[in-house]
């Protein structure tokens, strides 16, 4: 029999805010591939901090879709569900390396604005 564990939500507010600066460090690096998936991480990891708050369901990829237009409509931010899909363009360039390092450095930045995004939405009310 396999237990699961759940790990606290303070944990992947952690582990979102290391992954994004592993991102810009694997960048800086020379790493683009690690770059990208580090920023892909850090919002997985944000996403899964407000799935626990609000006992939304996060085990799929398409549940990160489904929860970036419920946050979208939400917070009247449809802004959400785009860096949502630039978030999972750097998880795709983590197979394709198909970005330059530029395009990188600014997905990576808005990748932080969603972050930001994310922590308002998690915040409690």
């Amino acid at each position: 029999m396999v237990t699961i564990t759940r790990q606290p939500i303070e944990d992947h507010q952690v582990h979102s805010q290391r992954l994004i600066r592993h991102a810009e460090e694997q960048l800086a690096a020379g790493d683009r591939l690690q770059a990208s998936e580090k920023a892909w991480g850090a919002v997985a990891h944000g996403l899964k901090v407000i799935a626990a708050r609000r006992g939304w369901r996060y085990r799929t990829h398409a549940d990160v879709f489904r929860m970036a237009e419920r946050l979208a409509a939400e917070m009247d931010e449809p802004e959400v569900e785009t860096l949502v899909l630039v978030a999972n363009q750097m998880h795709q360039n983590f197979y394709d390396d198909a970005m330059s390092e530029d395009l990188i450095r600014r997905n990576i930045d808005k990748v932080k604005a969603l972050l930001d995004l994310l922590r308002r939405a998690a915040s409690p009310a």
